[in-house]
């Protein structure tokens, strides 16, 4: 039965993310958002499995995914992932979350993305200055989620939002809001999501400073007037989440777990994520899955992820270690390493 559900699912949705990916008349507001970086997924379990987890439970990256699946995590858990992103850019994230009698599963989080220095250029000296910049950005999360029922939690984060590139900066705040429902059709799971709801950024700083002459063919007159250069604001990535969840193999040493994501930003098309998890003993796992199917010109394709949740013997204490690989065409592979204790 479960196995029909799913399947039945996946067919009915590939259509539709297929018409997305169709649609040329469409026009597309991408590249109109700042913080780019809240894009970047934050885990290799996830990252392993396509991105297709916003109907998983019981992981402390629900946070980011969506805050509705922290419900369901017991005991305390906190992980630590690296991975060298693109154009060797460093991206890191940190989380703890543990439950809270009588209220729920409180959790927080930092994500940091940092540049390596760089020479400033200029039309006068395209070769450097001799001065050296960089930029980094940092996301600063607290989140809260609670089980109404044994089928039915939702959760909400609210994170700080900062960006600095030399000696520009900016700064907003922003809301994530989610669910998950288990259904009664042998445990499968329906989450939703709303992420990065909040104001918009603008840069500001002593890098927008400059001198101008107003009337550069008169002399005598004031020749230099202290002038700001205005720059816009920008709007943060907000990103709908659906996705759908479920066992296709489940016994006490074997789970095949299956999943997958329908995807609605506003600064893309349309797109879905889909992945499969194997598990054996709960112990070693194997994932695949493929990011932003029928997103047109995206260069996110295939992923690959294996993990080793390990149980220190005679104790509840679990080491987590996951590794990612995903593909992204003419840019390369990004690797994601995460370790974590659960307990």
């Amino acid at each position: 039965m479960k196995k029909t559900i799913l399947i039945g699912f996946i067919i009915a949705i590939l259509p539709y993310g297929a018409l997305f990916g169709q649609s040329s008349e469409k026009i597309y507001k991408t590249g109109t958002t700042a913080a780019q970086f809240l894009k970047i997924g934050v885990d290799a379990r996830a990252t392993g499995m396509g991105g297709a987890v916003t109907a998983m439970t019981s992981d402390l990256s629900s946070m980011y995914w969506n805050p509705g699946g922290l419900g369901y995590l017991n005991g305390i858990q906190t992980t630590f992932m690296h991975s060298n992103w693109l154009a060797d850019i460093n991206f890191n994230y940190l989380a703890i979350a543990f439950e809270v009698p009588n209220l729920g599963v409180i959790g927080a989080s930092i994500t940091g993305l940092s540049s390596p220095d760089d020479l400033v250029r200029t039309v006068e000296a395209p070769d450097g200055t001799g001065e050296l910049f960089n930029s980094s950005d940092l996301a600063i999360s607290l989140s809260l989620a609670r089980q109404l029922t044994d089928k039915f939690s939702i959760g909400g984060s609210v994170k700080y939002i900062y960006q600095r590139i030399w000696h520009s900066k900016a700064s907003a705040v922003a809301v994530d809001i989610g669910a998950v429902f288990i259904t009664p059709f042998s445990n499968i799971r329906l989450g939703a999501s709303i992420t990065n709801f909040g104001g918009k950024m603008r840069l500001d700083g002593r890098d927008l400073n400059f001198s101008y002459d107003p009337d550069p063919n008169n002399q005598g007159n004031v020749e230099f007037v202290n002038a700001l250069y205005e720059t816009d604001r920008f709007e943060l990535p907000l990103l709908f989440r659906v996705g759908l969840a479920g066992e296709l193999v489940q016994n006490d040493n074997l789970r095949l777990t299956l999943a997958v994501d329908a995807l609605h930003p506003n600064d893309n098309s349309e797109s879905i994520n889909a992945g499969t998890e194997l598990a054996l003993n709960e112990t070693f796992m194997l994932r695949a899955g493929y990011s932003t199917l029928f997103r047109k010109d995206t260069q996110e394709g295939l992923t690959l992820g294996a993990g080793i949740h390990y149980r220190f013997f005679g104790s509840s204490t679990v080491l987590l270690l996951d590794y990612s690989y995903t593909d992204f065409g003419v840019l390369k592979e990004v690797q994601r390493f995460s370790v974590g204790l659960r307990f």
